[in-house]
């Protein structure tokens, strides 16, 4: 198929760790998950419970629909997202939800959309 449509509306699947939920849309050959985190969520907290491991090694590739986020990596690079920011995360970070606002992101980046926050 040349196109293909899915709404985030109706996913093929979520995932809900605590204070996340994970909407993940299979367009074929790649998938995209809409990642919606509540205030007071953290890497560290929420998900690490769910995957394991010291920090986040997943690659996110997306943008920031709304709410703010901060980025901390173990190289030492400290980010701020928000909305309208197109970023790429690698491997080895924590992050945490800043303020009192949900944050919302699409991620493009098709084995963390497949993958994240999905027990190992």
């Amino acid at each position: 198929m040349a196109v293909t449509v899915k709404s985030f509306n109706a996913p093929d699947e979520t995932r809900a760790p605590d204070k996340t939920t994970v909407d993940v849309v299979d367009l074929g050959s790649a998938k995209a998950a809409r990642m919606t985190m509540q205030p007071g969520w953290r890497w560290s907290e929420c998900i690490k419970p769910v995957v394991g491991g010291d920090s986040c090694q997943a690659r996110h590739v997306g943008m920031v629909a709304s709410g703010q986020m901060h980025i901390v990596h173990e190289d030492g690079t400290e980010r701020d997202l928000g909305p309208g920011d197109a970023y790429m995360i690698e491997p080895g970070h924590d992050a945490w939800i800043v303020g009192d606002e949900p944050y919302v992101g699409y991620e493009f980046e098709s084995s963390t959309a497949g993958t994240y926050a999905r027990p190992s």
